[in-house]
């Protein structure tokens, strides 16, 4: 019997049914487990059910009979991915759940920052529109998306996603070749589409390559309206360097749904943009509509299943 251990259920949040796997097995499930009691839930696991918390050597060291790590989530950097493939572990991560909820996120904000929609939500609670001479009032910019550029990092099934809206709105679509990458067919150099997007979204994993590309320089070449927005890894983006480009107007405005570390604590940069007129922070939601939840949940069960059944999928330790 196969002993599975759950150490991140309340990750999945409401709404969400976790079913059983069709092969005898004993399931442990855990809301929460503080990051140094990784090591002592997993130490009698065969399978591990995991999504942000670090399972590094001092954990796999812990867990002589661990085999499987089921990460609930696409992005793996939490997991000593090399340790695993040393100890012949598979960790299969989940994919294809979010073309339709982080894409519908990435729209919200955009279309928020652009209209000026939670400004003008916030001056009507403060009775501004009482106070206003006529029916309504033009305190905030409102732009439309239509004949504006939206220039996309990363061109996986996201990124193409988030396109085809863009194209819907009428907006100017083009993709970015990485930083520094070479060329490729259909793909506009980075610096390009920096220096003439009008909104510039993130759908990019995070690597050594992509880690705080958006920087100060970058953030100097964008046109000064653009607006930035980030649903991918915190990382992406230097974060003072953000703060200063929103705060000195060298862009239009930001909407962040990831920071690093998550949550930010009080003292963390951006926290120093919140109630600013040009930015919006959501906290790591983009994901997270209820039918993409439960989409999570049932390939998390289809790839613990293919492992029993000595077909893994999804192996990002494989090879």
């Amino acid at each position: 019997m196969k002993a599975i251990v759950c150490v991140e259920r309340a990750s999945l949040g409401p709404g969400v049914t976790l079913r059983a796997p069709r092969f005898a097995h004993r399931w442990e499930d855990h809301e929460r487990v503080p990051a140094g009691d990784v090591a002592a839930r997993l130490a009698e696991a065969d399978i591990a059910v995991v999504n942000k918390l670090p399972v590094g050597e001092d954990v796999l060291d812990r867990a002589p009979r661990l085999r499987m790590i089921a990460v609930s989530a696409t992005g793996t950097d939490n997991v000593d991915v090399a340790a695993c493939q040393r100890r012949g572990i598979v960790v299969s991560n989940v994919r294809g759940y979010a073309t339709t909820t982080v894409p519908e996120h990435t729209f919200a904000l955009i279309l928020a920052l652009r209209r000026g929609v939670a400004s003008y939500a916030q001056s009507v609670q403060r009775g501004d529109w009482q106070r206003a001479a006529q029916f309504c009032y033009f305190d905030f910019p409102i732009s439309d998306l239509r004949g504006s550029r939206l220039g996309i990092v990363g061109g996986g099934a996201i990124g193409a996603a988030v396109a085809a809206i863009g194209r819907a709105f009428g907006m100017d679509v083009v993709f970015s070749t990485q930083r520094g990458g070479p060329e490729r067919p259909h793909y506009i150099p980075f610096e390009a589409v920096v220096e003439t997007a009008d909104v510039l979204t993130l759908h990019c994993p995070l690597t050594p390559t992509t880690r705080g590309m958006i920087n100060r320089d970058v953030l100097r070449r964008m046109k000064p309206g653009a607006i930035l927005v980030n649903t991918a890894r915190g990382a992406l983006v230097v974060d003072e360097d953000l703060v200063e480009a929103v705060r000195g107007g060298w862009i239009g405005g930001a909407a962040i749904d990831v920071t690093t570390p998550e949550p930010p604590p009080t003292d963390h940069p951006l926290m120093r943009l919140a109630g600013h007129p040009s930015f919006i922070l959501t906290p790591h939601v983009a994901w997270a509509s209820v039918q993409a939840r439960q989409a999570v949940a049932e390939q998390v069960v289809d790839n613990i299943e293919a492992f029993v059944a000595g077909a893994p999928r999804n192996d990002v330790a494989a090879g």
